[in-house]
């Protein structure tokens, strides 16, 4: 790796870092910015241009913790030329209250990003999240916990996203459709065509 190449890859990563950081703290005009105007983003409860997550998020912030909360790792990115791809582990950390009880659910995914140099720095072109498993733990164990988790049908759901899609189904939110799975045809899909985008570039 030159030192070009290792100065774009920790541009990226601390772009990708900041994402999170903005999304978190409600800081929405540096979110709108991490993003090219009209880059798209796909997640569990969205897809859309950046500007439309921006204000959906900005409809459900909540200016108090506990709020979400994005751990963001350190993403492999490849780079070449004006334009760059990267996958980068996450961790998505949620609150609420189910049946009462209060729960913390865990969901482990990746963002498989698109970036494009631009006048002003990297930014993200296309982002879709690639979900791999997900957990729910109470806050304070007891038997209402385990009595909700005994009665609660959650198999509707597909497995890699079981929890948080409950998570957001129950406080009013709707899962789209084309939701990606770690290990499926769509994800392999996916990050094929960015390869060809990247080689493309």
């Amino acid at each position: 790796m030159n030192t070009s190449e290792a100065a774009d890859i920790l541009e990226i990563s601390q772009l990708i870092q900041s994402w999170g950081f903005f999304r978190d703290q409600g800081r929405w005009a540096e979110l709108a910015r991490t993003f090219v105007p009209g880059g798209t983003i796909s997640v569990t409860w969205f897809t859309g241009v950046i500007d439309d997550f921006v204000a959906a998020s900005q409809k459900q912030y909540k200016a108090v913790s506990p709020r979400t909360k994005h751990l963001i790792g350190v993403p492999v990115a490849k780079v070449l030329g004006v334009r760059a791809i990267a996958e980068t582990n996450i961790q998505i950390l949620g609150r609420f209250e189910a049946s009462d009880v209060t729960v913390d659910v865990t969901s482990y995914a990746r963002f498989a990003d698109r970036l494009i140099r631009t006048k002003d720095g990297w930014r993200i072109a296309r982002r879709d999240a690639v979900y791999e498993k997900d957990r729910m733990d109470p806050v304070a164990p007891g038997t209402a916990f385990d009595r909700f988790m005994a009665e609660t049908d959650f198999s509707a759901i597909p497995e890699p996203y079981r929890y948080l899609g409950y998570r957001l189904i129950t406080s009013g939110r709707t899962l789209h459709s084309g939701i990606i799975c770690d290990g499926s045809a769509e994800a392999d899909r996916l990050l094929a065509d960015a390869d060809l985008w990247l080689a493309e570039g």
